[in-house]
Order: C-alpha cells, then sequence, then structure tokens
C-alpha cells in the first residue's frame, strides 16, 4: 500500500500554504470575516477541483486512446451543501462539455462511466456520502472559445 504524504502551513489567521508529494504548493484561504484573505480558494472549492479534475483526466486519457477527434473539453460541477454544519456537499452534478466534430456520444458515454465507477478516485471517496450525477453534451469545435482559456506554457 503506498503512503502520500502533505503539508499545510499557516500563513497568517485562516491563510494557508499546502503542498504533498509532488512538491506544488497551493493557497487555501477563507473569507475576511473569518480571519482570512479572500486571495484563495476554500477547502470545499479545492475537492470540487479535485473532483473535477480526476475525471477530467480519466476521460481524457480514455478518449485519447480512443483516438476521438475533440479538440477540448470542460467540466462544469455544481453542488448543493447543507445548511447545518459541517456544510457538506450533499449533490454534485458533473455537466461534461466536449468539443469536436464527428465526437461519437458513446465514446464519451464509456469514457465518462469509466471514470465515475472504476477510476476516478475521488470520485469513489465521495460517493459514499454525496450524491454524484452527471451529464454530457457535444458541440461543434468552433464553439469552443480558446481567448476564455487560461494560457498554458510549455
Amino acid at each position: 500500500m503506498a503512503t502520500k504524504h502533505a503539508i499545510v502551513r499557516q500563513l497568517a489567521g485562516i491563510t494557508f500554504a499546502a503542498k504533498s508529494d509532488t512538491n506544488h504548493w497551493v493557497m487555501i484561504d477563507g473569507p475576511v470575516e473569518f480571519g482570512g484573505k479572500d486571495v484563495a480558494p476554500r477547502p470545499k472549492e479545492l475537492l470540487l477541483m479535485a473532483l473535477g479534475g480526476c475525471t477530467a483526466s480519466d476521460v481524457a486519457s480514455i478518449l485519447k486512446k480512443k483516438r476521438t477527434p475533440m479538440v477540448g473539453f470542460e467540466i462544469h460541477l455544481n453542488a448543493n451543501v447543507s445548511d447545518e454544519h459541517p456544510q457538506v456537499f450533499t449533490d454534485i452534478h458533473l455537466e461534461y462539455i466536449f468539443y469536436g466534430d464527428d465526437i461519437a456520444p458513446k465514446d464519451v458515454e464509456r469514457a465518462i462511466e469509466l471514470s465515475t465507477t472504476k477510476y476516478c478516485a475521488v470520485s469513489a471517496m465521495l460517493k459514499a456520502s454525496v450524491n454524484l450525477t452527471h451529464s454530457y453534451e457535444i458541440r461543434p469545435s468552433d464553439r469552443l472559445q480558446p481567448e476564455q482559456l487560461p494560457a498554458m506554457t510549455t
């Protein structure tokens, strides 16, 4: 069994820096009214992003192996949070949006199924306590808006 490690270091109030085995730092913060600086995502937001990143990695890899003519995709995650503390996620819906021409719906459905039932560890950890649902849409490649995406440098 593998062991993973992480460190969370207080910077000020409830503003923290965290890193794990890959040695990449991530900022975590809270709102000013609770002692934060409001300069970084909240811990629950990171959990939502982790779910999206986990399944996105699986789906991208599976569709690449299937040689799916995809030019890009994104996942919109919407979560309901309970009113009572600890204010946990009760439901999360993942909407996968694929961009490309001639993308086979059966390939997309299979990739999502494999991710959500077999490969995504974050999904596997959450599904015991959170109702996870998903949907997908396939859009033509000319509907991808590159100017809205963050720039990647190599």
